[in-house]
């Protein structure tokens, strides 16, 4: 197995690492799954799954752990009208007049989790085209309605690909807006010195 191979089966770092922020219990969807390993990860934690992608033989071997909806994003109205979630996680998939109805799909005291690719990708492979390739800072501006987390729009390394991620919770009106939301799980050691 090619290391990108494993990127394609395993859960992303970034999806693992942003876990914390899931109860539980969570209704979580999974926006253009693909083979389903983010819905897969959810499902084993507990959480309650909504699977969407176009490719059928895909999301047939995830019904016996989701929600499936077979809908093409690009192509079709939104198919999760007046939904929400606790969580929605999107990862190396971008159609830009999808993104108002993701974020809206957050449900209150829901997150975010997204990463997919950003401008420079095309220096390193596919995808290459514009269209399919985050702006400078385009997360950040997307999500002005949600509290960000985390972000983070750089370069990573095997395989080499720029992208653009973030965090991002739509804080229940009773959450102060000092509240702090956890780096980590807990336990976890800081990232940082103290």
């Amino acid at each position: 197995m090619t290391v990108a191979d494993h990127a394609m089966t395993a859960p992303s770092p970034w999806v693992q690492r942003w876990s914390h922020l899931v109860a539980p219990g969570a209704r979580v969807l999974d926006v253009a799954c693909g083979s389903g390993r983010h819905v897969r990860w959810f499902a084993a934690r507990g959480c309650r799954v909504t699977a969407v992608d176009r490719n059928v033989a895909a999301l047939e071997g995830l019904r016996d752990v989701a929600e499936v909806i077979v809908a093409d994003l690009e192509q079709a109205p939104w198919p999760l009208p007046g939904r929400h979630f606790d969580a929605v996680v999107v990862t190396n998939y971008l159609w830009r007049p999808l993104l108002p109805f993701v974020v809206d799909a957050v449900g209150t005291g829901g997150v975010l989790i997204y990463e997919t690719f950003a401008r420079g990708n095309e220096r390193h492979g596919r995808p290459s085209n514009p269209d399919f390739l985050l702006l400078p800072a385009e997360l950040l501006q997307t999500t002005q309605s949600l509290r960000v987390v985390a972000y983070e729009d750089g370069l990573l390394q095997r395989p080499e690909r720029c992208v653009q991620r973030i965090v991002a919770v739509r804080p229940s009106q009773d959450v102060a807006a000092a509240t702090c939301y956890p780096l980590g799980p807990p336990g976890a050691p800081s990232a940082t010195a103290d």
